[in-house]
């Protein structure tokens, strides 16, 4: 059975320095608003490639529709694993399966960089995300609060 993306000649890739603006453009539709420059920046300074992956969501008709940033967490406290760090898909392409194959893209890369087990999270908010994941086998295991502070 062919899916929806297949059917829209979807592809699934790693990032270049040339998808920064519509990457910054989708990382604005997920809440954290970038400039193309910034954009640039990040993913030339996601390095090295043994520990990070960014993966987007090529389409034949409308260019790259989303992508997933993927990390290797060498931990003390669990076996080595890998973050889903970001995922996106941009508004109006959401469930057509643009971000199960980012997802599973992630995935593979993972699995092929050693990692164990994979985590993600997902504000409380994003209540259409928790879903997806749960689709894709991921369990709720945590509720957490985070803290950040300016340096």
């Amino acid at each position: 059975m062919t899916s929806i993306a297949e059917k829209k000649g979807l592809k699934i890739r790693r990032a270049k320095s040339a998808d920064a603006p519509r990457i910054a453009v989708l990382s604005g539709q997920l809440g954290y608003p970038a400039t193309a420059a910034q954009m640039r920046k990040r993913l030339r300074g996601i390095k090295p490639a043994s520990q990070h992956a960014v993966f987007v969501a090529d389409s034949a008709k409308d260019g790259v529709i989303g992508w997933v940033h993927v990390s290797r967490e060498p931990l003390l406290e669990v076996e080595i694993r890998a973050e889903v760090n970001g995922l996106v898909v941009a508004e109006g392409q959401r469930s057509l399966g643009a971000g199960a194959k980012l997802l599973a893209a992630a995935e593979e890369w993972a699995r092929k960089h050693g990692c164990k087990s994979m985590s993600v999270r997902s504000n409380v908010i994003r209540e259409r995300a928790h879903r997806f994941y749960e689709r894709h086998g991921y369990e709720h295991y945590k509720t957490q609060k985070s803290f950040r502070k300016p340096l």
